[in-house]
């Protein structure tokens, strides 16, 4: 990494340090969410999953000023949220929480996708044999699943490196604070002979972005190995 300028390090070390956190703490509800879609039945199910995806359909900066008009300070959430010393318009928590919300729906969908692909007479045989509803979950349908939520993992924290659109509405474009590597790359081809910097960053995120993928078709793989095994 030394070819890279200090500016361009501290954007691509912020970049991995918002994408791990989005992704680390949007996972455990994503999956909840998963299996809410995958083997719930309840009303309203379908208006979940509509809000689930929206992220997905809005333009990113519409998302952004949401975020803005949501958990800025004058509204009730950003005082309530202030009072308690959390903060998110302006500064680097602002950006990983805009990267988890639109890497979200991939997240989720990639879950729902494996689940929707064990074969329920597996849960049901262990169901049968006495164990609970949790500890057929964690032992039966978990293992099975977790190539899926790796997956999922891996597609939320690529989209989170990627995001530009909701994240520069929402904390802006500050150096050392929230410009991550999308912010970095739009910053320098805004400045003469910004060029070359904005290249090297590029050719960074298509090299994270190729390797997120790979993984993702990698880890699907999985997922429909260790199915068929299971139903073997």
């Amino acid at each position: 990494m030394q070819w890279l300028g200090p500016e361009e390090w501290q954007a691509v070390a912020l970049s991995l340090k918002v994408s791990f956190w989005a992704t680390l703490l949007s996972l455990p509800l994503a999956l909840l969410v998963a299996l809410a879609l995958a083997r719930g039945r309840f009303r309203g199910k379908a208006l979940l999953n509509g809000v689930v995806h929206l992220p997905l359909i809005l333009p990113p900066v519409v998302t952004g000023y949401i975020l803005l008009i949501v958990f800025s300070g004058p509204s009730p959430v950003g005082t309530a949220l202030n009072a308690v010393g959390i903060v998110f318009a302006f500064r680097w928590t602002g950006a990983a929480l805009a990267a988890a919300i639109m890497g979200f729906p991939l997240m989720v969908r990639a879950i729902r996708l494996s689940l929707e692909a064990v074969d329920p007479r597996l849960e049901q045989a262990a169901a049968t044999l006495g164990a609970s509803g949790i500890w057929v979950f964690v032992t039966i349908t978990l293992p099975l699943i977790l190539p899926g939520v790796l997956a999922g993992a891996v597609l939320g924290f690529a989209k989170a490196m990627g995001e530009f659109g909701a994240t520069i509405t929402f904390v802006s474009n500050i150096p050392g604070q929230t410009r991550t590597l999308p912010s970095a790359i739009y910053a320098f081809l805004q400045v003469p002979g910004g060029e070359t910097a904005a290249f090297r960053l590029v050719i960074i995120s298509v090299a994270l972005a190729m390797a997120a993928l790979l993984a993702s078709e990698w880890l699907a793989r999985r997922v429909a190995d260790r199915v068929r095994g299971a139903r073997c």
